[in-house]
């Protein structure tokens, strides 16, 4: 009788299994971040992930893979093309060297002044349409944007404005903050975040637009780099959550709005934790008497931004789908009182 018993509970118990798993494997889908583990961005993402078992009722999983696990950061799209990756979470601007309307959307330097701002004109001013033209060439469909908020500048050396940044080494993503930096003087590099310290320690450059101040912070950057400019006068970069649009059209419509809605959760979230991070590091870094925070001024600010609007306009020279992005971008900002 007993050995009747297990062999029925073992049977029952595989079958429990076989349903848990037919209930819980519907769609598993493996990502890739930009962000390295234990990242507080990343370990937000994987929060993220995680939602999205919850809302989907398990019908959807995510593995959330850090930066470098199976390609580089900016290789993301061609192993999604290739099949290698579901989908990525990643800053677009990467993606700059493919075409320069990818930098352009990314991160307009210096035309968004909140997270919120951002966030309305992907919503309903075109972003979000923009975002799809651009990426539908490479087999991915975007669910929505995200951004870690507007970034702190690490620096070396105490800098009080604009003429500051003339001859300065620093690292910058690809693209257009690579270019605007440039433009007023400085001399940027493109690393990916992940070998921002170290370049920092061994004295490779002297800044770095990376993240925002607490994650910085976190990192040890004030440590090595000990004059950060906060708030940020530059950076606000999109992190774009992208699946396989092939992936995408196989979903059921219901199951599209669940991942659509969990990332629009999540950058409400996201937003709002690191701020009050940033807040509660930036009191640390002045108690320890080690770090001089500097803020512009709104004058030194707005030189920056004027820099900054010349080289949108070049941008959109160098491609139909920059000057696309160009003349959507721009035509909002005016619209909503925002170019100015």
């Amino acid at each position: 009788m007993l050995k009747l018993l297990s062999h029925t509970a073992i049977a029952a118990l595989a079958a429990g299994t076989l349903m848990s798993s037919a209930i819980a494997a519907d769609f598993s889908f493996r990502f890739q971040s930009s962000d390295p583990a234990g990242n507080p961005n990343f370990e937000l993402q994987q929060g993220w992930a995680e939602s999205v078992k919850e809302k989907t009722g398990g019908r959807v999983e995510i593995e959330l893979l850090p930066v470098e696990s199976i390609v580089a950061h900016n290789e993301t799209q061609d192993a999604v093309a290739a099949g290698i990756l579901d989908g990525h979470v990643t800053d677009t601007s990467y993606f700059s060297g493919k075409d320069p309307a990818f930098g352009l959307i990314a991160n307009p330097v210096g035309a968004w002044s909140s997270p919120d701002e951002m966030f309305a004109f992907m919503a309903n001013g075109g972003g979000k349409e923009l975002m799809n033209e651009l990426l539908e060439p490479y087999g991915l469909r975007f669910i929505g944007a995200t951004t870690p908020g507007l970034e702190a500048f690490i620096s070396k050396k105490q800098l009080n404005g604009v003429d500051d940044l003339k001859g300065l080494k620093m690292r910058a993503p690809e693209g257009l903050v690579q270019q605007v930096f440039a433009a007023a003087g400085a001399a940027p590099v493109n690393l990916p975040g992940s070998e921002v310290f170290t370049a920092l320690d061994k004295g490779v450059i002297d800044a770095a637009d990376y993240t925002v101040f607490s994650t910085n912070h976190a990192q040890g950057m004030h440590g090595v780099a000990a004059f950060p400019v906060y708030p940020g006068f530059h950076s606000m970069p999109l992190v774009e959550i992208s699946l396989s649009k092939a992936k995408w059209d196989a979903l059921p419509t219901d199951l599209q709005a669940a991942l659509e809605e969990s990332v629009t959760e999540f950058a409400s979230s996201q937003v709002a934790a690191l701020a009050a991070r940033d807040l509660e590091a930036v009191e640390e870094a002045k108690a320890s008497g080690k770090v001089t925070v500097t803020d512009w001024p709104a004058e030194e600010r707005a030189k920056f931004r004027t820099i900054a609007k010349g080289e949108w306009a070049k941008v959109a020279e160098r491609s139909d789908n920059a000057k696309r992005v160009y003349d959507v971008l721009t035509g909002y900002l005016k619209e909503n009182g925002l170019m100015q």
